[in-house]
Parts: C-alpha cells; structure tokens; sequence
C-alpha cells in the first residue's frame, strides 16, 4: 500500500508540473502575441509618417514595379482610343463625357509618373542616389524631362479651334510609349512563365496593329464614299451596316484578312484603294515574319530549356541504335528517362545555376538541400559554413528499381545521402537482405575518409541496391577532402566517428600494431633520407674540386697572359731597329713572311704533340679508373693536367726571354749574309724544348692520375665499411 501510495503522489507531482509547464507556454505565447502585435502597430505608423519631401522611391522595390503596371494602361488607352475617335465620329460623339473623364484621368497619371520619376533614385557607380537635388537635376538635364514635359502639353485647347469631334489634337500623348516599353520589359523578367509573356505581348501589338489599320480603312472609305464599289465599306445607310459595332468589327475582320492573307479580299478599284492595299501588304510580310520568328524563339528556347533540364534522350537512342545495344538495356534506359520526364526530375543543376555568382548559387542549394544535408546524422553537429560548402559539392544521381549503387569490394570514390526512395543492404547472392536504408540514410562515408587502421582500406564493406527509384546525392572524396581541410575540427569529428562505425564492425586495427607499422615506416624513411644525403654529399665534393680546378687554370691563365703582354712590350723597340738595317725589300721582306709561316708550323706541330700526349695520359686515367668500376672520365684530372702544363711553360720566363733575344741576334746576323736561311735555324730548338715540355707534363700528369685514382680507392673502402656497418 505504502508503495501504491508513493506512485500516486508522484503521479500527482508530475501532472502538477506539466499544467504548469503549460500554463506558462500560454503565458509566453500571450507575451509574444502582444509583442507581435505592437511591432505591427508601429511598423504601420512608421510607414504612414512618410516625409514626403525627402521620400524617394529604388528602382528595384516592389512600389516601382507596380507602378510601371499602372502606368501600361493610360498609355494603351491613347494608343488605342484615339485613333478611334477621330476615325469612328459616330463613337466619339455617343460616348464624349466617358471620353474626355477618362482622357482627364490619363492625364493625371501621367503627371503623377513624372513626379515619381523625379524621386525615382538612380545608381552612380553602383550606390544608389537618394539625394532630391541630384535627383531633380539628373531628371531635368535627361532626354526623359523633355518627351514627358511634351505628352502632357495642353493641346485640348485646340478643342476650340479644331472642334470637339477631332480628339487628333491628343496626339502628344503618345510619346509615353518608351515607359510602356520599361514595364513590360520589367515584367517578362519578373514573371515565372517568359515564353507565353513574350507571345501575349507580340499578340497585343499585332490587335493593336489591326485596330489602326481597320480606323484608317474606315476613314479612307468615308473620303471615297460609303458604298461606291466593293471594297470599301458599304453604304451606312444601309441599317445592316449602320450601328457602330458593325462599323467596327467590319473594319477589324477586313484588315485582319489583310494582315493575314486569308480568304480573299475584294479587288481594289481606285488609286487610293491600292495605295493602301500595297501598304497593308508590305506590313503583313512583316507581321508574318515577325509572328513566325517569335514562335520559333519559344520553341527553340522550349527545347533549350529541355535539353538543359534532362539529358538529350534522342542522342542516346541514335547511340544505342547505332552500336546495336540489347533491348533489356534499351528498355532500362527508357524507363529511367521517362521516370525523369514524368517526375520533373532535375540532373544538371550545376549546368543551369551556372551564369549566377557563387553567392546567389550558394543560397540557392541552401535553401533546397540543406535540410536533406542537415538530417544526416554524421554532419548534425557540423558548423553551418561546412554544410554551405558542402551543398555546392552535392551531385544528384537517380537509380532505377534493382540497381546496384556500389558493390562490396569495389574502390569508393564517393559517399551517397538518400533524398527519396529505399535502397537494401544485400549478401552477395543478391537475395539476402541486411537492412533497409530509407530517406536520411547515407552510406559510403568510410571509404573516403582515409581513416588509419582501417582494414577494408577505401573499399566498399557491404552490397547497396535499389529497390525502387531512388534519388541519391554523391559527395566525391576529392570534394570532401577539400572542404575538410579548411575545417580542421570537423574532419576530427568525423573521423572520430567513422572509428566508432569501425569498431562495431570489427574493421578498425588494434592502435598497437598501427603504431608498430608507423615506426618501420618512419625507419624506412630516415634509412631512405641518409643515403640520399650521403649522395648528396660526394656529388658536393666532386663540384668543389671541379670549381678548385677551374679557379687555378684560370689564374695560370691570366698569369700567362701577362707575362706575353711583357714580352711584346720588350720586343717591340727591337723590331723598329731590325727594320732600319734589313736592305733589299724583296729579300727582307720575302724572308720574314717565311720566317713567320715556319714560326706558324712549328706551333701548330706542338699543339699537336701536345693533344697526343694528353691522349695518352687520358687512356692512362681510364686503365687506373677500370679497376675502380667507374666508367666515366674524370674531367677534374683534365682540368690539373692543363693547369700543369701551363704552369711548366711559365717556369722560366727569363731564360726563355733570352734565348729570344739571342736567337733574333743571330738571325740579324745571318740575315745580312743570307737574307733567306736565317729563319729555319730557329725552329729546330724550339720544337726540341716543346717535346720535353710536352714529355714532362705527360709525366707529371700520370702522376697526379695515380695519386688519384689512390685516393678514390681510399673513400669507396670508407663508404663501403660504414654500408656494413649500417648493415650489422
């Protein structure tokens, strides 16, 4: 009893509670209703104390647009009305007081259009002008001012000249026609429905055509007279043809006839009748071209929007034809572009938004999957700008009844979300069902995440099938990788629970092995780096010696080069004197063009000797480099192999200097006696120094390759001896 009797006190404490939970919601309710309604209060006063004087109207607000409807009346009336009445008298004179309120009723609307144009603002530079000077003064200095100022003259006056049956005299009130223009123009990118505006509007130009053309038939049959043959109108005194109604529905039915050929027309009689039946004429071409071009622009832009909003199913019947596909497939892909077609199924809205900038197009996808987006249970706790991104990267898919979506094994590029239909988690027989997966579900999300430890890798885990149609949204890796990695937070929570999914399936890894595994790879990588710095590093020391060399020929070259400078400069003075005393200029002069030709030869037979021994030292190098396994010269050795050779050429300049000088002494001499054998005494002792020259550079340069090579050999066996130890 005692037990009963604490259940019925709690029972009674908790209904306590909720009536007074909800008394408290109709209190708060109550609150917020009054609330509500004093904010509408003073949203309508605050919009009934309008400063008149500083009121000005944007150009994009709803008040402008229905102004501009308006404003397509008083101007149709003109159009239409006034040539009615001055060819129609009888119409004019039956109806003048509705006429003249209705003309004083027009007129008033268009001083009231021009007093809002002028608080009309306009954009500079994209910033709305709302300041009423600049207004005023942009409207009075524009083209618009002085058409409006025009239209709305007061020409009634002429009333009184002309008489009150010629309402002609309004005839400047059609200049209000560029504002008809700016409404409908402002209404076919407004409606929902572009195409039947744009043919209701040619069909209200061409009866308005029509009308004009029937008024001016009417008045050019009363200038010829009622009756006087077949074409004009018949005679009003006739009472069939005297009431005003058949005076115009004859008139219209006569030029519509006209402006579209059909049935036939009475001959014209006089040269006026055919005047205007050439003019009528010329104009039905037009009108008919007209007619025909605009219809075919909807039906084009029909056909457009088609193509645009589903896939071109008559390219893929030709396709299919042509490579002779089964007709269980072709029947398959019938089905599946008519389910589209029935359903009013969207595929390419990418295609269609893509002229909009990304701002419009993100607000739009909001607005249209984010609540689909927003009810998957993996991205509910996700930051709102992840799921604005996310949207955009969204792809619809439709999949007809049996289906497979992803199979078990294969590589996943993409997760799915459901947006309508039912798909099965199937065994591999196909039969076996799992589990259904309905609207919400998703699926796919494990194999594009990347997570460590995951045993399947990035392949699918189980059998997806549809069972009926079904709208899916795909999600790519590559587009979820992307946006994830500008929202680190997120990616966590998403991997945290992908790891969840895993370890209830068993297909998440032990951490332990998964750490051991990231060790031998980080071993594998430093291993890896070591020896790719120790390459490095020869290939350092091999630049360095290389640049050494280079630096040292260098300096023996500019070395040499001063001291040849020098020995001009010295022998320059001698040859003034020795050209004083040579005698006989034929004889002198044909012995020191032989002597400078032997002088030629002979260098050019040392270079020789030169390039044979550096020959024969580089095949000695290459026998040294053998035994070493390198197949390649070693351009260093090259490199001091010249740098020696020159410097044993600079050794003893001053010797060398001498010996000129006594050579040329000797040559004077024997040139006073034998004018032509002076020369080739002096070439023998020079090729004799070049040779041992040569020999000794051949020797040194065999030497510094041997000590090389020794010194190669020394640096492998340490490389070699640390690769064994690494080894060990």
């Amino acid at each position: 009893m005692d037990k009963t009797g604490d259940v019925g006190i709690r029972r009674n404490q908790w209904q306590r509670l909720f009536r007074w939970q909800r008394r408290q919601k109709v209190t708060e309710e109550g609150e917020d209703g009054v609330k509500d309604e004093g904010k509408q209060n003073a949203s309508v006063d605050s919009k009934l104390k309008v400063n008149w004087k500083e009121w000005v109207v944007d150009p994009a607000d709803q008040f402008y647009y229905v102004w501009l409807q308006i404003m397509i009346f008083p101007i149709v009336y003109n159009w239409v009305i006034i040539i009615l009445r001055t060819c129609f008298t009888t119409i004019a004179m039956s109806y003048l007081p509705v006429w003249l309120t209705l003309d004083y009723l027009a007129d008033l609307m268009y001083m009231i259009d021009m007093v809002i144009i002028v608080h009309t603002g306009y954009l500079d530079q994209g910033i709305l002008i709302k300041d009423l000077t600049q207004l005023k003064k942009h409207y009075l200095h524009s083209k618009h001012f002085l058409r409006d100022l025009v239209s709305l003259l007061p020409t009634d006056f002429l009333y009184f000249v002309f008489g009150i049956q010629t309402p002609l005299v309004r005839i400047n009130r059609f200049l209000r026609l560029p504002r008809l223009n700016e409404a409908l123009d402002r209404m076919e990118t407004r409606t929902s429905y572009p195409n039947t505006f744009r043919i209701s509007k040619l069909m209200i130009y061409i009866f308005v055509l029509i009308h004009w053309n029937a008024c001016l038939y009417f008045a050019l049959s009363n200038y010829i007279g009622f009756g006087s043959d077949r074409w004009v109108y018949p005679n009003i005194t006739n009472p069939k043809f005297a009431s005003m109604r058949r005076q115009y529905f004859y008139c219209f039915w006569f030029s519509a006839q006209i402006f579209t050929t059909v049935g036939d027309t009475p001959l014209p009689k006089r040269e006026e009748e055919y005047l205007f039946m050439i003019a009528d004429l010329l104009i039905a071409v037009l009108v008919f071209a007209s007619i025909v071009g605009n219809v075919g622009n909807v039906i084009t832009s029909l056909r457009d929007r088609d193509n645009v909003f589903f896939p071109n199913h008559e390219l893929v019947k030709a396709y299919l034809r042509s490579h002779h596909i089964s007709k269980e497939l072709r029947q398959r892909i019938d089905n599946w572009y008519q389910h589209l077609h029935i359903n009013k199924k969207i595929m390419r809205e990418n295609e269609i938004l893509q002229q909009l900038p990304v701002h419009l197009r993100t607000e739009i996808a909001v607005s249209v999957h984010l609540p689909t987006l927003s009810k998957v249970t993996i991205f509910q706790s996700c930051e709102k700008s992840l799921l604005e991104e996310l949207v955009l990267k969204l792809t619809p898919q439709v999949f007809s009844p049996g289906e497979y979506v992803c199979r078990k094994g294969d590589v996943g590029h993409e997760m799915y979300i459901i947006k309508e239909g039912k798909l099965a988690v199937v065994a591999d027989d196909g039969v076996t069902e799992y589990a259904v997966l309905s609207e919400s579900n998703f699926f796919g999300e494990i194999s594009i995440l990347n997570i460590k430890g995951n045993r399947s890798g990035n392949r699918r885990t189980a059998n997806i099938r549809s069972i009926g149609y079904s709208d899916l949204f795909s999600l790519s890796k590559e587009d979820l990788t992307d946006v994830l990695s500008e929202f680190p937070a997120a990616k966590r929570h998403l991997e945290e629970k992908g790891r969840q999914i895993l370890t209830k399936m068993g297909m998440l890894e032990d951490s332990g092995e998964a750490e051991e595994g990231e060790a031998e790879q980080v071993e594998i990588k430093i291993n890896r780096l070591e020896s790719n710095l120790e390459v490095l590093q020869t290939k350092l020391a091999r630049l360095m010696v290389e640049l050494e060399s280079s630096h040292r020929k260098m300096q023996a070259r500019v070395e040499q080069l001063e001291w040849e400078v020098a020995a001009l400069e010295t022998q320059l003075p001698e040859d003034g004197e020795d050209e004083e005393r040579a005698q006989g200029r034929g004889e002198g002069v044909g012995g020191e063009v032989g002597w400078e030709r032997e002088e030629a030869e002979g260098e050019e037979e040392g270079s020789d000797a030169k390039v044979k021994k550096q020959g024969q030292g580089e095949d000695g190098n290459d026998v040294t480099k053998e035994g070493d396994g390198e197949s390649t010269k070693s351009t260093k050795e090259d490199v001091e192999r010249m740098v020696e050779g020159d410097k044993s050429g600079l050794k003893d300049p001053d010797n060398q200097e001498k010996k000129k000088e006594d050579g040329g002494e000797k040559n004077r001499e024997k040139g006073d006696d034998r004018p032509g054998k002076g020369d080739g005494a002096e070439i023998e002792p020079k090729d004799k120094k070049e040779e041992t020259s040569g020999e000794r550079e051949s020797e040194e340069g065999r030497e510094k390759a041997e000590e090389d090579s020794e010194m190669e050999q020394k640096d492998e066996g340490q490389k070699n001896s640390k690769n064994n130890q690494k080894g060990e």
